[in-house]
């Protein structure tokens, strides 16, 4: 295959006869889905599903959210087909990737949202598949959480964020997307001793054990530095990597709800992300994106990235 089949290549995300494989249609055109994989609710053999929750509730400032997971699938289009860059592996031709389309959920019935993407993850786990959602609001996470909880027990939580998240809220039938590590605390889903947040830069008097390298150790120790102390601490538990796109600072990424000045760069992003390689990745979200706040596309354009780095994560432990 070469650029040459982009004069033959259309609407591979549902013309595409063998799942694995680049895709080389025209990046302006055709149907889109992430990264050009085929559509399918299909899990069988699958070996990684992602998929998108344009849930829009709950984030404290910009609405928008609910269109992240359209905007990330657009901005995954303009990718190069190559293997991805400084991985020495190719995840779409070595693995089985769908995309698994959105979640469907009743907007106005906002209570029941949570059972609804718990019911979604859990059937995407029952298949054999491991989930890489995109976003939608942080809340997210919490109904995945339980899912995940209920497959593999309590797992490492590796959380990318300007916020901790873990706000004091013992009222778990609200639904915030800053109190929802709180609750996967306080419900056993996630493990605070073997649990690292990176990137803070909001004040939270109490991290609940939760091992925090705020956005100014990764800047003064370096990224690589940070994801080798982020490896030591989870060690070989099962991990779930929940990346709010407002990791970044607002000049690497300003369409998100929540901006905070003095975050990550892109490229200490992708440094850390990369190192990272070897831990036991389970499942992956990217959440926050607000592509009406962003007129450039350049947030959801490190969302895509970002999901195609835990892609990589989740491959570099499947291939092994």
């Amino acid at each position: 295959m070469s650029l040459e089949d982009a004069k033959h290549q259309v609407d591979q995300a549902f013309t595409r006869d063998d799942p694995r494989g680049p895709s080389f249609e025209n990046t302006f055109g055709g149907a889109t889905s992430f990264l050009r994989r085929r559509y399918s609710k299909d899990l069988t053999g699958v070996d990684i599903a992602v998929t998108g929750v344009p849930f829009d509730q709950a984030v404290t400032n910009r609405p928008g959210t609910r269109l992240g997971p359209r905007a990330i699938r657009e901005a995954s289009a303009l990718q190069a087909p190559d293997a991805p860059y400084g991985w020495g592996y190719d995840p779409l031709s070595e693995l089985t990737i769908v995309d698994y389309g959105d979640l469907a959920f009743d907007y106005a019935n906002v209570p029941a949202f949570p059972d609804t993407l718990t019911n979604h993850v859990r059937t995407i786990l029952q298949g054999g598949a491991a989930p890489v959602t995109l976003g939608g609001d942080h809340y997210i996470s919490f109904p995945i959480l339980r899912a995940m909880h209920e497959k593999y027990g309590p797992l490492s939580l590796v959380h990318v964020d300007a916020h901790s998240d873990t706000w004091p809220d013992d009222d778990m039938s609200r639904i915030d997307h800053g109190t929802m590590f709180y609750k996967a605390v306080k419900c056993g889903f996630i493990d605070p001793a073997t649990s690292v947040q990176i990137g803070i830069r909001t004040t939270n008097p109490d991290t609940l054990g939760v091992t925090t390298f705020d956005a100014r150790s990764v800047h003064e120790r370096g990224p690589a530095e940070i994801a080798r102390a982020t490896r030591e601490i989870v060690g070989d538990r099962p991990v779930y990597l929940s990346f709010d796109i407002d990791g970044l600072d607002p000049a690497f990424a300003p369409g998100t709800g929540t901006p905070v000045w003095g975050g990550l760069s892109s490229g200490q992003a992708s440094i850390l992300l990369r190192d990272l390689a070897g831990i036991n990745i389970k499942g992956g979200d990217v959440v926050e994106v607000s592509p009406p706040f962003d007129t450039t596309g350049a947030t959801a354009i490190a969302g895509a990235h970002v999901a195609v780095e835990i892609i990589c994560l989740l491959g570099w432990n499947l291939r092994a």
